[in-house]
């Protein structure tokens, strides 16, 4: 991977505890302990020696960093609240070169170690991780827990295999699987506890099942697209399990579950034309609450805003759309109009879909999405707001 030693005088403890000081001001570390992980569990072992670096904060390196040529400014890289990529198209792209998607990385400490909080794993608990990634979080739930107590599954063997090299390297010996995550580990279960390291569409009941009751489960939860959610979950038993939402967490999205992230205006002359006076810029920069109620009342919906020579445009598509057949919709608004022009494609109208339930979204009050929570069992998995017994929507049918 290159030299294991920081220039400079410097050290990876003391990178290591500067970025922690940097993630408790922001409030991204809570606990002492992830503090100490945090020192004790090396990240430089887990990232390549030339990648390319995201922020997770404004103030974090952006680019390809290379050990060999510039030592100090990937030392920096690594100990900031950066994004590596490690991997992209599946395998067949570069992910040194910034180019093509993003199918696995070292996630950044600014969302990693809040999921961590809020699992909360014990000293002699049983972890369920899907997603073994670059090994990063398993080395550091066996830090928390023991290694004994970890399992861990990738999907993509080669992704699996320099995870256990990068976990040899760092000292850790985590459980590690490679296959679907989708189906948990029947063989190990039960867990007190299951880690997710990809965005999930649909909660796949198989983790539940495998959970005991009173466990946790935590995930990043994108039923409202690419926007996601940090879901926190209580096994209930009976293959049931009820939680609430905490902030934002934006991941690359579970292999099976992928989603078409491209608006398409095919079909352009059967669509059918309409004009609002709903300004479609409020729901462009719609509140988290509003979008996750969208997820209910307009369910697989997705949507991105452009602004060209002023006038500003939604575009609204089908997130299962990968064929270029799908509903789509697009409302553009002119700086002064009264009205707004309406496109609409297919046998969903996604404007009035979306718009609807924005509507509905004020209607009860413009609620935050801390104010809603998830329902999951064996029938169907709901959103609610406040209470499990109070308004309630279904939503798609979770993965078995």
């Amino acid at each position: 991977m290159g030299a294991l030693t920081p220039p400079d005088g410097q050290t990876a403890d003391g990178l290591a505890a500067w970025l922690a000081d940097q993630l408790r001001a922001r409030g991204s570390i809570t606990q002492l302990c992830w503090e100490q992980a945090l020192r004790e569990v090396p990240r430089h072992h887990f990232v390549p020696a030339a990648a390319w670096f995201s922020p997770n904060h404004a103030d974090a390196p952006k680019g390809r960093f290379d050990v060999h040529t510039n030592p100090p400014a990937w030392w920096a890289a690594v100990y900031a609240d950066t994004s590596i990529v490690t991997q992209t198209d599946d395998g067949a792209g570069d992910p040194a070169s910034g180019k093509g998607t993003s199918s696995s990385s070292v996630s950044a400490p600014g969302i990693v170690f809040p999921f961590l909080e809020l699992l909360n794993p014990q000293v002699g608990d049983h972890v369920l991780e899907i997603g073994t990634g670059s090994g990063w979080t398993a080395a550091l739930l066996s830090w928390a827990i023991g290694p004994d107590g970890v399992t861990s599954i990738e999907l993509d063997p080669q992704v699996a295999a320099q995870a256990e090299a990068n976990l040899r390297a760092a000292g850790f010996s985590p459980h590690l699987v490679v296959g679907d995550g989708v189906k948990g580990s029947p063989e190990r279960a039960p867990f007190d506890g299951v880690h997710v390291t990809a965005g999930v569409s649909q909660i796949p009941l198989a983790w539940i099942e495998q959970t005991r009751p009173g466990g946790t489960i935590v995930l990043p939860w994108h039923g409202a697209g690419p926007i996601g959610y940090q879901l926190r979950l209580t096994v209930l038993g009976d293959a049931s399990a009820i939680g609430r939402f905490h902030e934002r967490a934006d991941y690359m999205m579970l292999r099976e579950q992928r989603f078409n992230l491209r608006w398409s205006s095919h079909r352009h002359k059967q669509a059918v034309h309409s004009t609002t006076v709903v300004n479609p810029h409020i729901i462009g920069e719609a509140d988290l609450g509003a979008r996750l109620l969208c997820a209910a009342l307009a369910p697989r919906v997705a949507w991105y805003d452009i602004i060209e020579d002023s006038e500003y445009s939604l575009l609204l598509y089908e997130l299962d759309d990968h064929t270029s057949e799908g509903s789509w919709a697009a409302c553009d608004h002119a700086p002064g109009a009264a009205e707004c022009r309406v496109t609409q494609y297919g046998p969903r109208r996604l404007w009035d879909e979306v718009s609807a339930a924005y509507l509905e979204w004020l209607a009860l009050g413009s609620p935050g999405y801390e104010r809603f929570g998830l329902s999951i069992d064996p029938t169907g998995t709901r959103l609610w707001l406040d209470h499990p017994d109070g308004p309630a929507w279904d939503l798609p049918t979770q993965a078995r």
